[in-house]
């Protein structure tokens, strides 16, 4: 394994940003890491690279002990956090070659072109960082995570405040990088993480609630059926109550509804509409979401 992280735990005085998690990261696997704000995400992360000490547990990285051997994971680990640490004032290349002689790289000029190729920064190679756009920053900072040829890289909301057509190229970036590397994926957008990740681990309030592939976890709920309704008139929500093991209906505008339930309830959603005086627009059966799994197990875990 590239990352084994058993019985991990860290307090800040009485509160549990982490509390008792385990879990392994596969080399050569690309890992969603996901929760809510405040889930113990980042926490966790900068546990695993060294920022910060746990307080109890062990974490393991290409089989170096992050508390015992510090020195030893770094040089085996790329990080990336949320707020990408850059000097503005430096250029792009400049930039580089303080990072490639902070990790003491033999023929840097190389390898500084080699990370300019890959992440795509030849146009703008000989620009302040102060310059580049928001995209190209953050290819900046892959670059400098990368430099020093890292086993596992760790990512930390790399496209937050993207443009689409930024989210795209990073996503492809980062897809082909993780063909050769371990990546710890943190973000917000379920999208990306269908498109680049193995596996998911979600965790909530310090606690991971699941830990599974993707196809998997879209599964796990196959009780739960979703139906995406539009009628030709407005109705009110109390109106669906009658429908026998409807669990829930969510008002997606004038006239549209989506309807979960335990049942198929095709046949009761099309006689509700004759009943109603209604005309059935559309009905349309929707699978379960990574977004929707998500929801229900934090949702699940706050309300408890």
């Amino acid at each position: 394994m590239s990352i084994s992280v058993y019985q991990l735990t860290k307090l800040y005085d009485e509160q549990k940003a982490v509390d008792n998690i385990s879990f392994d990261v596969a080399a050569g696997e690309i890992l969603g890491f996901l929760g809510p704000n405040g889930a113990g995400k980042s926490t966790t992360m900068k546990i695993l690279t060294g920022y910060i000490p746990q307080t109890s547990g062990t974490a393991i990285v290409c089989g170096f002990d992050v508390k015992k051997q510090s020195m030893d994971v770094r040089k085996n680990i790329g990080y990336l956090p949320e707020h990408n640490p850059l000097y503005h004032e430096m250029y792009v290349k400049e930039f580089l070659r303080f990072i490639a002689d902070l990790h003491k790289i033999t023929n840097k000029q190389k390898r500084i072109a080699e990370m300019i190729e890959l992440t795509g920064l030849s146009v703008e190679q000989h620009k302040k960082i102060g310059q580049l756009s928001k995209g190209y920053r953050q290819r900046t900072g892959l670059a400098a995570a990368l430099i020093h040829n890292p086993k596992v890289l760790i990512l930390d909301e790399p496209t937050t405040g993207l443009d689409p057509n930024q989210i795209v190229e990073i996503r492809s970036l980062i897809k082909n990088i993780g063909q050769n590397k371990t990546v710890i994926l943190s973000t917000h957008i379920m999208q990306e993480v269908q498109a680049m990740c193995n596996r998911v681990v979600i965790i909530n309030k310090g606690n991971i609630v699941a830990d599974d592939k993707i196809e998997r976890l879209q599964q796990l709920n196959k009780s739960a059926k979703i139906f995406m309704v539009e009628l030709d008139k407005a109705i009110n929500k109390n109106d669906w109550k009658n429908i026998d093991g409807l669990k829930q209906a969510v008002a997606l505008g004038a006239n549209k509804w989506r309807l979960t339930s335990s049942d198929d309830i095709r046949n009761q959603i099309f006689d509700f509409a004759v009943k109603n005086n209604c005309v059935l627009l559309s009905l349309q059966e929707e699978k379960q979401s990574l977004e929707d799994v998500f929801r229900q197990l934090t949702q699940a875990v706050e309300a408890e």
